[in-house]
């Protein structure tokens, strides 16, 4: 295991880093563990630890900034929820180098999905400019502030959204990872939701995907206390810093560092696999 120490510092330099791209610390946090020279099946854990203080001490602020639509989330969590069950439960027999190479190519997929995207998807309208930012009660849409005018937006391809989830759910219960890598260009490019709100939704669900696979790795007796605590303290002091710096991106600015972010770990996860 790590020093203590060093868990603290880096438990908070991948949370804010993981933030602001809306793919959760975890997927940072997790590779760089298994490269300092942990196992996968220790370095999961403290990734879902990280993941449950990133999303509590980001959501705060995304919360009052109206970029989290409740609703939305907790649709979505849902089948990421049961995945992450059978992902945990499914874990300690499969071989660590598949689950490294699945993280991988998932990444991989999401960042082109998102780099590979041009222009404005969700542009301002004058109709909206007093508009409240939040979600549209009983809908799936809602409006969010952008350079000091409101933009509209509204989920679609639902079933197809659902469908990622569950399988991001499944991937962060094997790996130990938070699923925003996959949740986020989920929401963005398959429903087509902002990726300022997708990013904040993704960061506020992971928190209840993070839970349900610590409380199986808890029955399998894979958590550890200290390393644990040390994690998530980083993790709460980065997630707050990190999503007071999301909250002021440009949306285009935001989208370049989610993909960058996810193109960076598919290339350090898989070659890590070779």
């Amino acid at each position: 295991m790590m020093d203590t120490y060093y868990l603290i510092p880096l438990g908070a330099l991948t949370a804010f880093i993981g933030v602001i791209g809306g793919v959760g610390g975890a997927t940072l946090l997790v590779p760089t563990l298994v490269a300092f020279g942990l196992s996968p099946l220790e370095a999961a854990p403290l990734g879902l630890i990280s993941v449950a203080g990133t999303s509590l001490a980001a959501s705060l602020r995304q919360l009052d900034d109206g970029l989290v639509h409740h609703r939305l989330g907790l649709t979505i969590e849902a089948p990421a929820a049961i995945g992450a069950v059978f992902g945990a439960l499914i874990s300690t027999s499969l071989p660590a180098v598949w689950l490294a190479r699945v993280l991988g190519f998932g990444a991989l997929a999401g960042a082109i999905a998102t780099l590979a995207r041009r222009g404005v998807r969700n542009p301002p309208k004058s109709t909206f400019v007093d508009d409240s930012p939040g979600e549209w009660p009983g809908t799936l849409g809602g409006t969010y502030h952008h350079g000091g005018q409101s933009v509209p937006y509204l989920a679609k391809r639902l079933p197809a959204g659902l469908t990622v989830s569950l399988i991001a759910g499944t991937i962060s219960g094997m790996a130990g990872v938070g699923g925003g890598f996959l949740k986020t260009p989920a929401m963005s490019e398959v429903m087509k939701v902002p990726v300022k709100v997708a990013a904040a939704t993704s960061t506020f669900t992971m928190g209840i995907t993070a839970a349900t696979g610590l409380i199986v790795f808890s029955g399998q007796g894979r958590l550890a206390p200290v390393s644990g605590a040390a994690v998530v303290l980083g993790a709460l002091g980065g997630a707050l810093i990190g999503a007071r710096v999301q909250s002021r991106l440009p949306a285009s600015r935001a989208k370049t560092i989610t993909g960058g972010l996810l193109a960076l770990i598919a290339v350090v996860v898989l070659v890590q696999t070779t």
